[in-house]
């Protein structure tokens, strides 16, 4: 993971589109509303009792039939895709997604009236940093069923390229390439949903493209149309008149561009791909993209993201001259030696705090515990982190020499690396919650060379001593 210089943006304002869902012909109503820094993209179903929200998460993907559909809970988005593509093209970070109904508004079929919308709400930058995905090595996924394959590579920003082939004659081979995502409105954002003359029929037959029309998709003709053919697509798409343009396309639809297909499948990787829930940094090439590859290849690497962020170990100077050392620690918690086991503290805020203990072979636990190898026990990793915790909850009272702490819970406690003499520990601290009541629930982080050595939930609360004068 790398922090850029870069600020995390939201919109100004609400805004609201009306139209209709593609697949499920509903009539609905989808407002954009300003969300708070890390909050990312998620849709709200307010029709529904509770008004559940599904994060934009490639792990609540459920069906790519015609679209991106997430499921959680039993509450579904359809078809997520052209929203987010518009989001991530105006390097928007954090939206609420308002709905009424389960499916957004196909509008034209493309990203072009989400991306007016959203402009027309106004972007402001917000004080957090953005947080980047910095593709380092090359990662790919390929469905071996269809031959559709997506790769990564590094690269100095994010950049997308789609090769698509559906061996017919009338649309043939084409490529888009997008170089800079600032160019995602001009290029991309107006190409429009498409399909074919073969999966019409099916798509029709099977209930689905209720809310279609000739304005929301271009329709490729490869094959002959029976007359009686002809009238079904005449009386589905009410209109009286249909026709087959010379190069191929159902009826009077202009294209916007040549190879306005292939951009619409560019538009497609990058709305499936915003489902990794973090922005990216590197070239992607799809070759014959689709929802299912873009949303395996967006599961694969939110994995990898995760796995990154947790093991990435922040940057410190240990030489720098602590917030506190360890007899102002001493002066905050009950702690003494051989049980203080913390050394210093190098940051400390409304949210998290950072400390330091030096191991050494002096320790009194090395004693017996494996004298001929000496490592430290995890339950004093823990203990350690929990002090330094310790220290951020007290900061809130003014008398922190007059209170204890206990635990309340430890959970999702993993221990990933040996813990020996000489090593240099750095615990890390966030709070998960506002501290309430005394009470604290952080996520805490051990680190030491250049690793993540244990991890763990943990909730403790201050109480005050009776004893006021010890």
């Amino acid at each position: 993971m790398s922090k850029t210089s870069n600020k995390q943006r939201t919109i100004a304002k609400k805004v609201t589109l009306q139209g209709v869902g593609l697949h499920t012909g509903e009539n609905v109503t989808m407002s954009f509303l300003p969300a708070d820094e890390n909050h990312g993209f998620a849709f709200k179903r307010i029709d529904l009792e509770g008004e559940p929200i599904i994060e934009a998460d490639a792990n609540y993907v459920v069906n790519t039939q015609r679209g991106t559909n997430l499921e959680k809970n039993g509450v579904k988005i359809h078809t997520s895709e052209h929203v987010l593509a518009a989001l991530v093209g105006l390097d928007i970070d954090n939206v609420l997604i308002e709905l009424d109904a389960p499916e957004p508004p196909i509008m034209d079929g493309s990203s072009k009236f989400f991306v007016e919308a959203l402009e027309e709400a106004g972007i402001v930058e917000q004080e957090q940093e953005r947080e980047e995905y910095v593709v380092k090595d090359v990662v790919s996924y390929k469905d071996e069923t269809t031959g559709s394959e997506i790769t990564i590579i590094p690269a100095d920003e994010y950049q997308v390229t789609t090769m698509v082939d559906f061996g017919t004659k009338v649309l043939g081979t084409q490529n888009a390439t997008l170089e800079k995502m600032s160019d995602f409105k001009e290029q991309i954002s107006d190409s429009r949903t498409f399909s074919f003359l073969h999966e019409l029929e099916m798509l029709l037959e099977n209930g689905l493209i209720k809310g279609g029309d000739l304005n929301n998709a271009i329709v490729y003709v490869d094959k002959e149309i029976s007359e009686s053919t002809m009238k079904k697509l005449e009386k589905a798409f009410n209109k009286e008149k249909l026709s087959v343009k010379p190069n191929g396309i159902l009826d009077n639809l202009t294209l916007h561009h040549p190879n306005e297909a292939a951009r619409h499948k560019l538009l497609d990787v990058i709305g499936d791909l915003a489902l990794a829930g973090t922005r990216i940094r590197g070239k992607v090439i799809a070759n014959k993209p689709g929802h299912f590859v873009n949303t395996q290849f967006a599961k694969k690497l939110s994995k990898i993201i995760k796995i990154e962020k947790r093991n990435k170990v922040p940057s410190y100077d240990l030489n720098q001259e602590p917030l506190m050392d360890v007899n102002e620690i001493m002066a905050r918690l009950p702690h003494r030696p051989p049980f203080l086991l913390v050394d210093k503290i190098l940051e400390l805020s409304d949210t998290h705090v950072v400390g330091v203990k030096n191991v050494t072979m002096n320790e009194p636990f090395f004693v017996g515990h494996f004298p001929g190898a000496p490592v430290m026990p995890g339950v004093l990793q823990v203990e350690a982190m929990a002090q330094t915790g310790g220290i951020l909850v007290l900061s809130t009272v003014p008398d922190p020499e007059n209170y204890l702490t206990f635990f309340m819970k430890i959970d999702k406690v993993k221990f990933k690396q040996q813990v020996v003499p000489g090593d240099t520990l750095i615990f890390k601290c966030d709070l998960i919650s506002p501290i309430r009541r005394g009470i604290c629930h952080m996520q805490a982080y051990a680190y030491a060379n250049g690793k993540l050595v244990s991890e763990a939930e943990l909730m403790a609360q201050i109480v005050k001593t009776k004893n006021t004068d010890s």
